[in-house]
């Protein structure tokens, strides 16, 4: 029995700690991340930037919508000229995740 618990704590012990390398941190548990995804150019007026938004979601890694590309976030707020775009992700235990991308620009 103890050897069955010791080599049950060594394989748990190795799956949490053997994670792949990835563009963007990812929690065991929670993800609730947000980071830059691309940059074109600085904007004459930071003030004046349209925001447009697109999204997709998951349920249980097996069930994915949406359409989170950046032309669909473009075409929400009618964006032309692209200056900065942003990506998050939000995700609980691989249950549920909601991914957005970000466009800023003219």
């Amino acid at each position: 029995m103890k050897k069955y618990i010791l080599l049950s704590a060594a394989a748990l012990l190795a799956a949490l700690a053997s994670g792949c390398a990835g563009s963007y941190p990812r929690g065991t548990f929670i993800t609730d991340i947000t980071v830059p995804l691309a940059v074109t150019e600085a904007p004459s007026k930071a003030d004046t930037l349209k925001v447009g938004k697109s999204q997709c979601k998951d349920f249980f890694s097996l069930v994915a919508f949406g359409d989170a590309s950046i032309n669909a976030a473009m075409k929400s707020a009618n964006i032309s000229k692209v200056h900065y775009v942003d990506w998050k992700a939000y995700n609980v235990l691989g249950i549920t995740g909601t991914y957005e991308c970000t466009v800023y620009g003219e």
